[in-house]
């Protein structure tokens, strides 16, 4: 065997002659070495991949991936528990609203407003053309802000509302107590109040109260609100119905032929209290009627002729 080495820098040659020994020694080394190399390879790679899969890894594993899924659910629990109770915060305001609006329609009716003046069963119209944009674009803020700010200004509204509807309430109690108008719905005055003749014996003599003449049977009208506190005979007055309207004021209603209420009734302005009639010290269908202040007789046609509140 002849192995020919070359110089690289100087370009000479030499010739090595290999015995049948020495040749047999320098083959098996040039063959080996490929065989010996995929050897070292393979037992370092199977010796890298045997430390990522050991018992104690998958063991580390298997707790990161427990903990994640108990991470998971309890932030699940939290979001349902929080849906839950965003949810009976907005039925809550949608009551408080539905309230709200009840509240509003009754004091357009307390106001008498015109009907469809307020709706409060339609949601507010609005408009307005285009206009340039003034700043940056709106941001959302925090839903959890928005109910709060929302459940304060339903708090002030409410409270503004019962105001209103207290002084409307107020007013409208003492509209209905306010002495005003005639006892009845059709006839004419007959009789003015203080001194005049007496249609029995012509003597001068004084009437406490005014005569309206009507047909037998006819309507005989509250002129306030008040509490029934006399609804029978009484000496002179024949049927008799006497109404206390508070403020020292009460009024009665004589001569009826029937009184259709009693005592303790609480009767509205412009109720029907009794049918005009011909009973007690009486010439025909009338109706006497009486106002009284603090205990005192006073003429009624000052209340008569008043203008409603």
């Amino acid at each position: 065997m002849k192995v020919i080495i070359v110089s690289k820098r100087h370009g000479r040659t030499r010739s090595l002659s290999f015995g049948g020994w020495t040749r047999a020694v320098v083959s098996a080394c040039l063959l080996g070495l490929p065989i010996v190399g995929a050897w070292i390879g393979t037992e370092l790679a199977r010796g890298d991949g045997s430390d990522i899969f050991t018992s104690d890894s998958t063991k580390v594993w298997n707790e990161a991936l427990a903990e994640q899924e108990s991470q998971i659910k309890t932030t699940k629990r939290d979001a349902e528990e929080q849906l839950a109770a965003l949810t009976l915060r907005m039925a809550e305001l949608q009551a408080r609203l539905l309230r709200l609006d009840a509240l509003g329609e009754r004091l357009t009716t307390i106001a008498k407003l015109d009907k469809g003046e307020f709706d409060f069963s339609q949601v507010p119209a609005v408009g307005g053309p285009e206009s340039v944009d003034l700043g940056e674009a709106y941001q959302a803020p925090d839903f959890l802000d928005v109910i709060g700010q929302l459940t304060d200004q339903i708090a002030s509204r409410e409270q503004q509302l019962e105001t209103l509807e207290a002084l409307l309430a107020n007013r409208k109690i003492q509209r209905d107590v306010f002495l005003a108008g005639r006892p009845i719905k059709k006839g004419w005055m007959s009789s003015r109040y203080g001194r005049r003749t007496d249609p029995f014996n012509g003597q001068i003599a004084w009437h406490s109260g005014v005569d309206f003449a009507g047909k037998l049977g006819s309507d005989i009208v509250a002129v306030a609100a008040g509490v029934v506190t006399w609804a029978s005979e009484r000496h002179g007055y024949g049927k008799m119905v006497e109404i206390n309207h508070g403020n020292g004021f009460s009024t009665r209603y004589a001569h009826n032929t029937d009184n259709l209420v009693k005592v303790g009734d609480v009767v509205k302005k412009g109720q029907v209290v009794a049918l005009m009639g011909s009973s007690g010290r009486s010439t025909g269908p009338h109706v006497h009627f009486e106002v009284y202040k603090h205990g005192r007789a006073v003429d009624p046609a000052a209340y008569i002729h008043r203008t409603n509140r």
